[in-house]
């Protein structure tokens, strides 16, 4: 069992690795939408996305020495990759990412400069996934799993969360993607332990929906697909740790959002908060215009978890959205 003991934890180890984020209130946004609106701009991190605050943890609690032995492994769509590759660069170990076909040449040019080995397998996350773990007992790396591995997270990525409500402590709504799910669950346990009144509300693509269906459910489940141009959402099933934490009514409720939207929402915060953010980046942003009419006259934050784009969806976003 996880608590906000755990994040405390975390957040001892974090502030000597990542800067703080800011959390900002956008006054365009709010009068567009009709209610209080608050960026957390984990797009500002070094790597660009939320990760790499689990990556800090990881490499504080496992052994240095075994991890520079070994090396590393990971599978992932960008984010969860350049977490493990900056905090792996940061103890010198060697670093292996697996990765779907057709991740954002963004996001690839950065694990290059980070020095990453790149691998590319499938055309899903959780086909990269299957293959980097068939690897790790071949290989004898050490594999750091982006979802059920309990050093990245609540801890880690929660700290994101505790930042938020020790400079908002009267928040009401809390908006956050859902890929895997890491932040999601982190969300749920920070904000539940501190005001059960706090609304968390997950985001996830419609085009990759398994968290959604798991949760409509109550069993893990397994959809074979991820249509959708977020990267940062696009897995193909629910993953047990997240799943354990956010079951039970732990998270207040789950919207799909379409790609389209999340142009919109990629474009809205590029116009009205000067933020760059990906599709999943943005989805957060996305779900708070669609549930737009349950939200008016509430403090709402939403995450703003990536800001890794290609150039040509970012333009693409900001010419016909």
């Amino acid at each position: 069992m996880f608590s906000l003991l755990d994040v405390y934890r975390a957040k001892q180890v974090i502030s000597r690795y990542l800067p703080r984020t800011p959390l900002v209130y956008s006054r365009q946004l709010s009068r567009l939408l009709g209610f209080d609106v608050y960026l957390k701009l984990e797009n500002l991190q070094p790597t660009r996305a939320f990760k790499v605050r689990g990556g800090g943890v990881y490499f504080a609690m496992v052994k240095r020495d075994e991890a520079q032995r070994r090396g590393l492994i990971a599978a992932s769509t960008g984010n969860h990759a350049q977490s493990v590759v900056y905090a792996g660069k940061l103890i010198g170990a060697r670093v292996v990412i697996v990765m779907p076909e057709g991740v954002s040449r963004v996001k690839v040019e950065a694990l290059k400069d980070l020095g990453a080995e790149i691998i590319f397998h499938g055309k899903v996350f959780d086909e990269a996934l299957d293959y980097a773990m068939s690897l790790t007992n071949r290989e004898g790396l050490l594999f750091v799993h982006s979802t059920n591995e309990p050093l990245l997270y609540p801890g880690g990525v929660g700290t994101m969360h505790l930042e938020v409500v020790e400079d908002l402590p009267d928040v009401d709504v809390v908006i956050n993607p859902i890929g895997g799910g890491s932040g999601a669950s982190s969300a749920v346990i920070v904000y539940k332990s501190v005001n059960p009144s706090i609304k968390v509300i997950g985001v996830q693509a419609e085009g990759a929906p398994s968290v959604y269906l798991s949760l409509r459910e109550g069993r893990l489940i397994s959809t074979g697909y991820a249509r959708t141009i977020a990267e940062g959402l696009a897995t193909a099933r629910a993953y047990e740790l997240p799943f354990s934490i956010l079951r039970g009514g732990r998270i207040d409720d789950v919207v799909l959002v379409s790609d389209d939207e999340m142009l919109r929402a990629i474009k809205e915060l590029a116009l009205n908060a000067g933020q760059v953010a990906g599709p999943a980046g943005a989805a957060a942003l996305a779900a708070a215009m669609k549930l737009r009419s349950q939200l008016m006259c509430k403090k709402v934050v939403i995450m703003v978890t990536g800001g890794n784009i290609d150039p040509e969806l970012f333009m693409k976003a900001l010419e016909n959205y």
